[in-house]
């Protein structure tokens, strides 16, 4: 009798598991997407198609900087404000296979930063182009896959037209690439806001907003759960609401919570919650998405100065560009780790990313070692500094390359300030009248909850 009672015991409780884990199946999965490409220097046209022959090309992984492989000469057009380093054009090409089973995600390549110019195609297929080398951008590829076949991602990079900046940039996809595979319904890129918009040692009143696209054929009724951990992993809080979307749209749901007692971030104290977002239809999860985030309040004061939860203090920061010295510009994250922890024994608290949007770690490196972050956007606007820098793209694309900083960035507790450009020239120009304002528009339209600045070093030449 014991025996077959425990069987049923065992039957039961596995039956529940079974049940439970319908509904929090983990349904997005964020591969890394850096292993075996083939890459070579130069300009080959006919690489971005799938019948290429790619055999003779060098097999490296990502990330990779090619201009830190180069010879030193102040004679390379970059000149030694760009590190006497080599530019040029470089191709990388991955082949990999897609099982069937995907065939009913939605998938997409996502790369955190690629410098510069890069254009991608994916069997042939052009996707797109995107010149800045600093800004993280993602495409998808359903379309165009072969589900359970050979796919070939092509990619050229091209950093060519020297100088265009006036520090070492590196030339390559010196960042991260992730293939990303979610449910037709899904949380969409960066689509996850959470304020802090009243807190105190008591109590913290905590926002969240949640963008889902609906990619399916059909308008669709989804449930929005999200739950809430502490520092500690404690689920705190269950959010639920449901809200239809239609076929091909988006919708933004917006849930509140409050905790108590909260765990304050600070620079000395770092501690992350995490929100765990899942969307269902019906009783299946077709996403789920995971967001870190800190509980803070500070304030700007003209005469008192910096204060973070209600305590002076002073901002003792350094500017830090995004390269790793004779490392190149090839994102280590445990380089930068080596340099946020030396800045830290030498009491500095606070991290400028000169002059352009940094690495996600970084930003996850200084949530959770404590570092307050400028996060800053450009080098320049319109008016060049170097004869073939960004100035030549901003008119297109400086809308573009903002917006999806202030998304990317919008959730870390580290970032304290957006900074829209760096000793730019327009301070002194007329066009500085039009460009600022917009530029500050746009940060305030995704985020309002931080000061923005730009570092006007000279305001009569």
């Amino acid at each position: 009798m014991k025996y077959f009672s425990l069987i049923g015991i065992l039957a039961c409780a596995a039956g529940i598991l079974f049940s439970c884990s319908k509904q929090t199946a983990i349904v997005r999965s964020t591969e890394e997407f850096n292993s075996n490409w083939k890459f070579a220097l130069g300009d080959f046209p006919d690489a971005s198609q799938p019948v290429f022959d790619d055999g003779s090309w060098r097999t490296l992984d990502l990330p990779h900087d090619w201009s830190i492989e180069g010879n030193f000469s102040p004679d390379h057009p970059a000149g030694t404000g760009g590190g006497a380093l080599p530019g040029g054009i470089g191709w990388y090409r991955k082949t990999f296979d897609v099982p069937v089973a995907d065939s009913t995600k939605k998938i997409f390549i996502h790369f955190d930063g690629v410098y510069r110019n890069a254009e991608v195609w994916i069997n042939g297929q052009y996707l797109g182009k995107r010149p800045y080398g600093y800004s993280s951008f993602r495409y998808e590829l359903t379309p165009w896959l072969n589900f359970g076949g050979k796919n070939i991602l092509a990619v050229k990079v091209d950093n060519s037209k020297q100088p265009n900046s006036r520090w070492y940039s590196g030339s390559g996809i010196y960042r991260n690439v992730w293939l990303v595979k979610t449910g037709k319904i899904h949380v969409d890129l960066w689509g996850t806001y959470i304020t802090t918009p009243r807190v105190t040692k008591e109590s913290a009143h905590i926002v969240i907003r949640t963008t889902v696209k609906n990619a399916s054929a059909a308008d669709q009724t989804v449930t929005l759960r999200t739950l809430i951990f502490s520092p500690e992993g404690k689920k705190i809080s269950t959010l639920k609401t449901e809200t239809t979307i239609p076929a091909g749209s988006t919708s933004e749901v917006t849930q509140e919570a409050t905790v108590t007692s909260p765990h304050l971030w600070s620079v000395s104290h770092p501690v992350l919650y995490k929100a765990l977002t899942q969307v269902l239809a019906g009783n299946e999860v077709t996403d789920d998405y995971e967001t870190p985030f800190g509980i803070r309040y500070f304030a700007f004061d003209r005469e008192k100065g910096f204060f973070l939860n209600g305590e002076p203090m002073k901002i003792l920061g350094v500017c830090n560009h995004h390269d790793l010295g004779c490392l190149g510009a090839a994102i280590n994250t445990r380089a930068l780790e080596r340099q946020l922890e030396i800045l830290k024994a030498m009491g500095a608290n606070a991290i400028r990313t000169s002059h352009n949007p940094p690495a996600p770690e970084l930003l996850n490196l200084c949530d959770r070692m404590g570092f307050l972050v400028m996060d800053e956007a450009f080098d320049m606007w319109k008016i060049n500094k170097t004869p073939f820098d960004y100035g030549l793209d901003f008119d297109e694309w400086h809308q573009a390359d903002l917006r999806d900083m202030i998304l990317r960035d919008r959730n870390h507790p580290s970032v304290i300030i957006w900074s829209i450009g760096n000793e730019i020239p327009e301070q002194w120009d007329t066009s500085g009248l039009r460009i600022a304002p917009e530029l500050a528009g746009i940060v305030k339209s995704l985020d309002p909850t931080r000061p923005i600045t730009s570092a006007c070093n000279n305001p009569n030449p």
